[in-house]
Order: C-alpha cells, then sequence, then structure tokens
C-alpha cells in the first residue's frame, strides 16, 4: 500500500513542562532545517506552554 503524502511530513509537537504529546503538524523537510517550536495551550497543564517537536 503506498504511503500518503501527509504521514511522511507529520511531526508530533510535546509540551516541555508535562511532556505530553499534544499536537501533530506538518513541515516542509527540505527547506526547514531546524526544530520546530510553538507556544500553545496544553490541556493537561491548562496553561500556554512551550511546545517542541519531538522524535518519532
Amino acid at each position: 500500500m503506498a504511503k500518503s503524502k501527509f504521514s511522511e511530513n507529520l511531526i508530533r509537537l510535546k509540551c516541555s513542562q508535562c511532556k505530553r504529546v499534544n499536537y501533530y503538524t506538518r513541515k516542509n523537510r527540505k527547506t526547514v532545517e531546524r526544530k520546530l517550536e510553538y507556544k500553545k495551550y496544553c490541556n493537561w497543564c491548562k496553561k500556554h506552554t512551550l511546545h517542541k517537536e519531538a522524535k518519532k
């Protein structure tokens, strides 16, 4: 079965405080070499925290 073009670019965003994976997003690996960091809302911490790109 063929791979989806969306699943190969999918990365996980992990909360830097509670270490839970809360979000999934995509990035273009050819143009973006750095790890992504977003300030997003964590449901377990109940506040906005820094979410960093996690390993697969």
